[in-house]
């Protein structure tokens, strides 16, 4: 009963009504069509790794949804996008497709924009429990939690590419320890441009891109930052 109800309040949460919501929700459930062909193609050429990776890919797509019902709230079209397309573009394309090896720039946007995007989900978290009353923080700690949290997600990853190695005999991790640290470096300007933006936002309230983000994210969670929604 309890997963028919998570089941159904997914369903709920595909109530875009803007045409950019309608784009969004068509071209996610493009990218899911075409991981159903990609299914399909590895089963056909018993292709059971790469069968197994894209179901993993696939059920991964629905984790934002699966986030907003479980915890209700509601994350910024922005995140979700993010979200889908970074799960998409590092483990399907990158290791079934092989995009890493042909495309050298391929890791390096993905561990540089996955960074600022962990870096926001860190310094959001402080901030709601900020803006509640939960916490007393300063500006700078808030900033140095986006930049470690982010930072702690990079490592985390890397530790998940070498086990799928391990286990699986992919090379998700290439060139070993130099691939590892360049990753992490990556990981530490993207946490460091990141926490930086927050950091700004909460001295200015105006930064680029952060401030419209923020602010539908303050007026879509009233709950979590105690606010009287005007009906």
């Amino acid at each position: 009963m309890k997963f028919k109800g998570i089941i159904n309040r997914i369903k709920n949460s595909y109530n875009y009504t803007t045409r950019i919501e309608k784009a969004y929700f068509a071209f996610i459930n493009f990218i899911r069509l075409t991981l159903v062909f990609a299914m399909i193609s590895s089963i056909i050429t018993q292709s059971w790794t790469a069968l197994f990776v894209t179901i993993l890919v696939l059920i991964l797509t629905f984790l934002p949804y699966i986030l907003e019902v479980s915890y209700k709230i509601n994350l910024p079209l922005e995140f979700e996008f993010i979200s889908v397309m970074f799960i998409y573009a590092a483990i399907f394309l990158g290791e079934v497709h092989d995009y890493y090896t042909y495309y050298w720039w391929w890791d390096i946007i993905l561990h540089g924009g996955s960074a600022i995007t962990m870096g926001f989900v860190g310094f959001t978290i402080m901030y709601v429990l900020y803006r509640g009353k939960k916490i007393t923080a300063r500006p700078s700690t808030i900033a140095t939690f986006s930049f470690s949290f982010a930072l702690a997600i990079g490592a985390l990853w890397e530790i998940v590419e070498f086990t799928v190695d391990q286990t699986f005999g992919l090379n998700m991790q290439r060139s070993g320890l130099v691939d590892t640290m360049w990753d992490l470096i990556l990981d530490s300007v993207g946490a460091l441009i990141a926490s930086s933006l927050g950091y700004l936002y909460i001295k200015r309230r105006e930064v680029f891109i952060i401030s419209g983000v923020m602010k539908r994210f303050i007026n879509d969670n009233p709950q979590l930052f105690k606010i009287n929604k005007k009906r």
